[in-house]
């Protein structure tokens, strides 16, 4: 890949969000300039944007999951909202905001002092009780160097016997689902990244893999059905949601950290995302979830989307040059 192609003109005429990570996944630039762009993330575009609507707290929009003040009423109207603690942190993590920053770490400080989740009133990083949210936790505070092992052994013992995670299993669900999982699954990275996990820890993120592999990324165990035809659709900010893209950029991460081959068992995954590429060289952002955002970082469902484009076209570098 070069600078010469489009596509990659099209993602550098963007964000530093965006363009740092162009200079480091995929035009392998030193690793001195792409920090240095990646240092404008607190200063410039959506990152400083976001910085700004931080309460002087620490939190944003005074709540750890859910804005204060929120009620049932606006869900049923408007969908889950996105403004608060938990959602705002992960953005900036994606965004790459350096977390040896001094705003970084100012930040995740305050939140550990202030913010409490709204179920059970625990202290933000002591995490909540839902697998699904605390995957995303780990995952932010491993980045941001917070020690969230005590969150990581939860996960760890709240494994179903299929090899992943259902934040349903304390309603008496027993099959892991691919949402849960990825969200544990990247979380255990992003720790095994900053600590090089445990040996319970790497087990786990093992058996988590499994559990999509064997499944083909989107496919019923059972009946080979799609278990989700949304899990075929771009969405962008994912959150909390699945779909094969985040998948396969969670697995070229986790093959990257440990040497490993591209596994065959993502095959057809990549051959839907090669079916997606539109004729510019970009990707589609296929829908967005409903609910208050600070701002919006896309065009819109049906428009070309530099977010996913990004990943898909890290992902299939990846891919093309390990098979």
């Amino acid at each position: 890949m070069t600078q010469s192609d489009p596509a990659i003109e099209w993602l550098l005429d963007s964000d530093p969000a965006i363009r740092w990570q162009v200079m480091r996944d995929l035009l392998d630039a030193p690793e001195r300039e792409w920090t240095a762009e990646r240092a404008k993330v607190e200063t410039k575009g959506w990152g400083a944007k976001l910085l700004a609507c931080q309460d002087e707290d620490g939190q944003w929009a005074g709540g750890a999951f859910l804005p204060a003040g929120f009620g049932p009423r606006e869900w049923r109207k408007q969908g889950q909202p996105w403004t608060a603690t938990t959602f705002s942190l992960s953005q900036l993590r994606e965004f790459g905001l350096d977390p040896s920053s001094e705003r970084a770490r100012r930040s995740v400080a305050l939140i550990g002092a202030n913010a409490r989740w709204e179920e059970g009133d625990q202290p933000y990083w002591q995490g909540e009780i839902e697998e699904c949210i605390n995957g995303r936790t780990v995952a932010d505070g491993a980045y941001f160097g917070i020690d969230v092992s005590a969150i990581v052994d939860r996960l760890i013992g709240e494994r179903l016997e299929d090899g992943g995670w259902n934040c349903e299993r304390i309603n008496g669900s027993v099959r892991s689902s691919f949402a849960s999982t990825i969200n544990v699954l990247e979380g255990l990275l992003e720790y095994e990244k900053a600590t090089g996990g445990t040996p319970a820890s790497r087990q786990a993120r093992e058996t988590g893999e499994e559990f999509l592999l064997e499944r083909n990324l989107f496919r019923r165990l059972g009946t080979g059905e799609p278990a989700d035809h949304q899990f075929l659709r771009f969405l962008h900010p994912n959150r909390w949601r699945y779909d094969i893209l985040r998948a396969l950029d969670y697995f070229r991460a986790s093959a990257i950290l440990t040497g490993a081959e591209p596994d065959p068992r993502l095959g057809e995954a990549i051959s839907h995302l090669r079916s997606r590429r539109l004729e510019d060289g970009s990707w589609p952002l296929d829908w967005s979830t409903e609910g208050r955002v600070w701002f919006e970082i896309d065009d819109g469902p049906g428009k070309p989307s530099r977010w996913i484009t990004l990943k898909a076209m890290r992902v299939l570098k990846w891919w093309d040059a390990g098979v």
